[in-house]
């Protein structure tokens, strides 16, 4: 079924210009990588596939993917500081361009992030009016729009794993609003991405990455909080 559109989309939220999809998007991805590894990252390589590669620095989506990492608001006037933010924060960044990729939107951004000993990769796509899509995370494929509480989960590929996480969820009264499961493998890891209705109490994910099973799990509040 084709995803349907609203007056909203259009519309957009209010932002720092020029344009929803090469901005507040843009801003809303960065804002996922800062909040999946847990602020400003030290270092980010930062892949525009496409009509982003050949518009980013024109239509200031290179600010506003820097203004996101460093955990700005789509409407923060800082946005067009983010260079001079970004050497104030120690963030290294670098942009790699690429016009040409068919296997991807045309607004699509790869995010590779380092901070600490932590790694993170993850691909998303800028819809317009600023919604977006996450669309990869660590190699695993995902498609949620981080708009409400995202609960990211690791783990081996074992039977019963997706009806264990979601029981305990009802238990706490948690609705599950969609959910997507990708694997690289049979028998190999599997990632649940799991977006709620609410947030489950931190004494349950604690007690999730407490399982002999669990690789890792990752809690993603909305992100525009």
């Amino acid at each position: 079924m084709a995803e349907k559109s609203s007056i909203f989309d259009m519309i957009g939220p209010i932002m720092i210009g020029p344009s929803s999809s090469h901005t507040a998007g843009v801003v809303r991805i960065g804002r996922v990588g800062n909040k999946m590894i847990g602020g400003t990252p030290d270092k980010a390589e930062i892949i525009f596939y496409n009509s982003f590669a050949r518009t980013y620095e024109g239509h200031g989506s290179d600010k506003a993917i820097l203004a996101g990492l460093m955990g700005m608001q789509t409407d923060d006037p800082n946005i067009k500081l983010a260079f001079d933010k970004a050497e104030e924060s120690n963030l290294d960044f670098e942009f790699k361009p690429v016009g040409n990729a068919s296997a991807h939107h045309p607004n699509t951004i790869k995010l590779i992030l380092f901070k600490g000993d932590q790694k993170l990769e993850l691909v998303g796509v800028s819809k317009g009016g600023g919604i977006i899509s996450i669309r990869q995370v660590d190699g695993f494929t995902s498609n949620f729009s981080a708009n409400s509480p995202t609960l990211i989960v690791t783990a081996e590929d074992r039977k019963g794993s997706i009806s264990f996480i979601s029981n305990l969820l009802a238990q706490e009264d948690v609705n599950i609003a969609e959910m997507t499961v990708s694997r690289k493998g049979k028998h190999q890891a599997a990632c649940q991405f799991i977006e709620m209705d609410s947030a489950p109490r931190d004494i349950t994910l604690q007690y999730l990455q407490s399982l002999k099973w669990v690789v890792n799990v990752t809690f993603l509040p909305n992100v525009d909080e």
